[in-house]
């Protein structure tokens, strides 16, 4: 009887029950308030799975759910999404299982590089790049995004070789845009079968970085390198042969050249071959209905006397005697297994199956899971593999099936190759179909009976070498008795057949049946078949295993090469004109050497031993060298050309642009992209120039530059204070347009450093990279001193600029205009201290010449100040007046010298008809800076009611308002106004008079009622609204409503306009 102790039962039980009233007690308390709520459900982890190809991850899928998944549409109708449940990392999870087409990402040129005639073939070795979706696979794209957002890991099913990774890559990138947190996993498998995909779920790794690596560097070179040869070759071969070439794509690249190359080379070796006859004598013995040939020692003679003499001491001696008979086994040996090379080369060989229709069947046959992986370099079985489980499948085929038996029976027994790429094992079956036909068949059947004569075991045979002496010349039979076939049963693409041989016997005589002496010539090699050609690809490292059928086919769709009797490839004379071309400019480029070291360095890369940066760098500059050299000479391309094509050869346009020019330099990165960008002209301004992203039409970021330059070019230099990727400009301005704060040709930065120069050309902040994290400073010491006292118009560095304290006059120097910045606070430049001793400096750094106004006008007999060298066609085109005698400085205010901003100037030099407030252009117009905001201001900086002050003068876009001085001649020069602080593109249109009444509102906006704000009987000194110049027409009335009569807007005399004015013409 079997006893059971209760008590530790009880006692398990009641802490049991114990503890589930401990947890549950704070919801029964939450219950009794009304406010219990039950412990959410703990929520299934969704895996996002991501396979090559649709049929991959439906078959992956279907492995995994053993048939139980549920299939919904993606946002792309060729790639579904299949869902199941799945225990992984010991927990129960939804798998989402999706698929790519491909390689989802591509390297593209951006902006105008993509265009053919955007720039030199030359800039493209250097021209910014991108990864970009084609348009075709978006839709693939957008439902990785959605997948991944509700996903917490990632696993890559992609294939296992370096496209796979790097496609593996691409997903990564493109579902960590949108969940940057989401763990990735790579699951690595050589074949779809159950067993093989256990262990890749079981076994998840990491995507391989450097594999990965070498595949971008790969595509990178590709895409610079295709692009600009065949740019330049198609854009100059179609203007010099237009009638043969108008409709053709003359392309190159770095495999599919060197493999035109083989082609080429042995077409010529063909047609430079020079026949030899030659001479041999020939021995039969025959008995019965057994005929046994013998062949000759020397092989042959090109000489015929002597092959004559020796024949004729032959002929009469007519006794041959048995030397030497010796037997020995002889085996015939199974073939190693099947690697993707030997795949296509058999299948081209033997089943007349081109190679990249090859591989598109191996591709589909694997996808279904009959067979393994079809890109492999391997060809040796890995000892885990389980072969007798692989030919026990094969059993029970009808055609094969006995042979499979057989092998079973003694044990599979491979024969081992030398190579294995640690990736993939051989090729070799999955499953057993008969499902399959056509082509498909054949590349299975091929595929089965390869692995089953590899592990059969070798065709055995007995070899019997008879030797024979005539004269003292020797000859040679040889026989074969195949004892057992072997392998050669289940193999038909080999042949082994038997010879027999008389049975002789040393020191044996008889007389020759026959003895003759024939004569013959030697011929030339055989053009080249598709397994030649792969061979000789594979041999000198010409592309990959994966890639070799895409090279062949390139060239055969370019027309570069054509079939002969649909075997042998024969060049066209597009295809060897080109090659000639480049021959004869001394550079190999139809040779194998260039692209075979870069397939060792992407190897190298993929073993971790080379950077991919120094590969990419060192890669590009050879093959820029060879396409610098290859424009220098292309006329030999013409001429080598111009042999095959039955048309004259025209002259070459120079389309490519110089060796170094259509180079766009770049300016900065863009502050939308990142992408550089580069300076372009306008093409409705014959001198207007703008700064936009090279990523154009995708990014649409510009920075529009005004009509006042009228020449801009990038200069080497980069800016010390924005950092290495922002280049210097090179500005040219109009003449005396932006005086005397820039001189007419300046070296300034866009790259936010230089604020004043930004702000003169109203250049929006916005529109300036955001990745340049700079200190923003003034470079122009002249521009910082007139805008101290100003805002600068961009609100967000506003609050950190302060202005430098002011000298004394009696300390102010007169420093040079950019390197000694020793100006008054409100000034642009220096005011002669001490009395007018201290020399004043223009642009140069030389010392000024001071003149005096000849001309007759309102100027006549003032003085002003010049650059000494104005006469010697350098000038800097300085000028400054010098200040009256009741101490009024016509360049900017009393007591001072002058300087205006790009919209404080008017006038020309004598300051004469100037629109703006400011005075002339060149003595700058009168801006003091603004008061400071007192304690009676009102909320949103507008003053407070009753505020008298005119330091408290509020704009209407509620800035403090600056105080100007009328210098412009007319009944109102020298009375002083008020108006909008901020750039002319951003002001409000506030003006007042500073002679008003106190009593009056300060703020001086009115738009309604005429009051003493608008041109009380004076001129208007801003003629701008919003910004912009506005046609301000405002009738003149008297107070008693008539109409006043129109004055001049030179001499404010009435009777005619300024076009009219007799001081005009003076």
């Amino acid at each position: 009887m079997l006893f059971i102790p209760v008590e530790p039962l009880l006692y398990n039980l009641g802490t049991v029950v114990f503890r589930l009233i401990q947890n549950c007690a704070p919801f029964v308390r939450a219950a009794r308030r009304g406010s219990c709520t039950l412990p959410p459900r703990a929520s299934i982890m969704k895996v996002l799975n991501v396979a090559e190809k649709n049929d991959a991850a439906k078959n992956i899928a279907g492995i995994m759910s053993r048939g139980t998944m549920r299939r919904r549409e993606g946002l792309s109708k060729f790639n579904k999404i299949y869902e199941f449940d799945y225990t992984l990392f010991g927990q129960r999870c939804t798998m989402v299982m999706t698929s790519v087409s491909g390689h989802l990402l591509n390297y593209e040129f951006v902006g105008l590089y993509r265009k053919w005639q955007g720039c030199s073939p030359l800039a493209l070795f250097e021209a910014p790049i991108m990864k970009c979706c084609p348009k075709d696979y978006v839709k693939i794209k957008d439902t990785l995004k959605r997948e991944a957002r509700g996903s917490e890991a990632l696993i890559i099913w992609t294939d296992c070789d370096r496209e796979g990774e790097n496609i593996g890559f691409e997903v990564i990138q493109v579902c960590q845009e949108v969940k940057p947190r989401l763990g990735v996993y790579r699951a690595k498998f050589s074949e779809i079968t159950a067993q093989s995909i256990a262990r890749a779920i079981n076994d998840l790794g990491e995507p391989d970085r450097r594999v990965s690596n070498a595949v971008d560097v790969r595509q990178e070179l590709d895409l610079r390198i295709g692009a600009a040869f065949t740019r330049f070759q198609t854009l100059r071969l179609k203007s010099v042969f237009p009638a043969t070439l108008q409709n053709s794509l003359i392309s190159y690249g770095s495999c599919q050249f060197p493999t035109l190359g083989f082609v080429v080379e042995r077409y010529k070796a063909i047609q430079e071959f020079q026949s030899e006859k030659f001479w041999k004598i020939r021995v039969n013995h025959t008995i019965g209905d057994l005929s046994v040939d013998f062949s000759w020692e020397r092989v042959r003679l090109m000489d015929k006397p002597i092959c004559e003499m020796l024949f004729e001491i032959c002929e009469e001696c007519g006794v041959a005697k048995v030397e030497k008979v010796q037997s020995k086994p002889k085996s015939n040996w199974r073939p190693v297994p099947l690697d993707t090379v030997e795949l296509e080369k058999l299948s081209s060989k033997k089943l007349k199956i081109n190679a990249k229709e090859t591989m598109k069947i191996a591709e589909k046959l694997y996808v279904q899971g009959f067979i393994s992986y079809p890109r492999t370099e391997t060809n040796i079985f890995p000892k885990e593999l389980n072969l007798r489980g692989l030919v026990q499948e094969q059993v029970q085929d009808r055609s094969w099936g006995e042979f499979a038996a057989r092998v079973l029976e003694d044990g599979p027994n491979p024969r081992q190759g030398k190579k294995t790429d640690q990736a993939h094992p051989p090729i070799h079956p999955i499953k057993h179909t008969t499902a399959l036909g056509g082509n498909d068949r054949k590349v299975y059947e091929l595929i089965v009976r390869h692995f089953l004569a590899c592990c059969s075991k070798d065709a055995e045979g007995m070899e019997t070498v008879v030797d024979i002496d005539i004269a003292n010349e020797k000859f040679r039979a040889t026989g074969l008795n195949i004892i057992a076939r072997n392998y050669l049963d289940v193999y038909p693409y080999k042949k082994w057949e038997a010879k027999e041989i008389h049975n002789y016997v040393v020191g044996q005589t008889f007389r020759p049946t026959a003895l003759n002496l024939t004569d013959g010539e030697t011929e030339p090699p055989k053009l080249l078949t598709e397994a030649d050609l792969i061979a000789l690809m594979e041999k000198h490292g010409i592309g990959t295993d994966a890639t070799h059928a895409d090279h062949i086919e390139t060239i055969k769709s370019r027309e570069y090469v054509g079939l002969h009797n649909e075997v042998n490839f024969m060049p066209s004379h597009l295809g060897m004109g080109l090659v000639e071309g480049y021959d004869n400019m001394g550079y190999p480029m139809s040779k194998p050497n260039l692209r075979a070291e870069l397939e060792n360095d992407l190897k190298r890369i993929c073993e971790g031993t080379k950077d991919p940066a120094a590969v990419l760098a060192e890669q590009i500059a050879k093959y820029k060298e060879v396409f610098q050299r290859a424009l220098e000479q292309a006329s030999k391309i013409d001429e080598a050309l111009g042999k095959y094509f039955n048309e004259e050869i025209r002259a070459a346009p120079d389309n490519n642009g110089p060796l170094d020019g259509g180079i766009p330099q770049d300016v900065m990165p863009c502050s939308q992209c990142q992408n550089p960008m580069i300076v372009r002209q306008r093409r409705s301004e014959a001198n207007g120039y703008f700064v936009s992203c090279s990523n154009y039409p995708e990014c649409k970021n510009a920075i529009w530059l005004p009509g006042e330059v009228i020449n801009l070019e990038v200069a080497q230099e980069t800016c010390p204070t924005c950092g290495p990727r922002v280049h210097l400009l090179n500005f040219k301005f109009k003449r005396q347009s932006l005086m005397p704060l820039y001189p007419d040709e300046y070296q300034g930065c866009l790259g936010g450093c230089d604020q004043d120069l930004m702000q003169c050309l109203n250049i929006n902040p916005s529109r300036i990279s955001s990745s340049q994290n700079v200190q923003r400073t003034n470079p122009n010491p002249a521009f910082t001193a007139v805008n101290q006292s100003r805002d600068s118009g961009f609100h967000s560095h506003s609050s950190s600029r302060q202005a430098p304290p002011s000298l004394p006059s009696s300390q102010a120097s007169g420093g040079a205009f950019r390197d000694e910045p020793s100006f008054s606070s409100s000034r642009g430049f220096p005011s002669p201290p001490g009395g007018g001793d201290a020399p004043i400096v223009c642009l140069c750094g030389q010392n000024a010449i001071k003149l005096t106004v000849r001309k007759p006008g309102p100027n006549q007999g003032r003085q002003f100040y010049k650059c000494s060298q104005s006469h010697g066609g350098s000038s800097c085109d300085f000028f400054m007046w010098l200040p009256d005698e009741d101490g009024v400085d016509s360049n900017g205010g009393a007591g001072g010298g002058g300087g205006s901003s790009h919209w404080g100037g008017g006038s020309s030099r004598g300051g004469e008809g100037s629109r703006w407030a400011g005075g002339s252009s060149r003595g700058g117009g009168a801006m003091p800076p603004p008061p400071p905001r007192s304690s009676s201001q009102g909320g949103a900086g507008f003053p407070a009611p009753n505020a008298g002050s005119h330091d408290d003068v509020v704009c209407g876009c509620g800035e403090p308002a600056r105080r100007l001085t009328v210098f412009k001649e007319g009944p109102n020069k020298g009375r002083q106004f008020f108006g909008c602080p901020k750039p002319r593109d951003q002001q409000c249109g506030f003006f007042k008079w500073a002679d008003e009444n106190e009593g009056e509102s300060s703020s001086g906006w009115s738009k309604n009622k005429p009051s003493g704000n608008q041109r009380a009987g004076s001129d208007w000194p801003y003629s701008t609204q919003g910004g912009r110049k506005g046609n301000h027409v405002q009738s003149k009335r008297s107070q008693d409503g008539a109409k006043q009569k129109r004055k001049c807007g030179l001499c404010r005399e009435e009777g005619h306009t300024r076009a009219n004015c007799p001081f005009n013409n003076q």
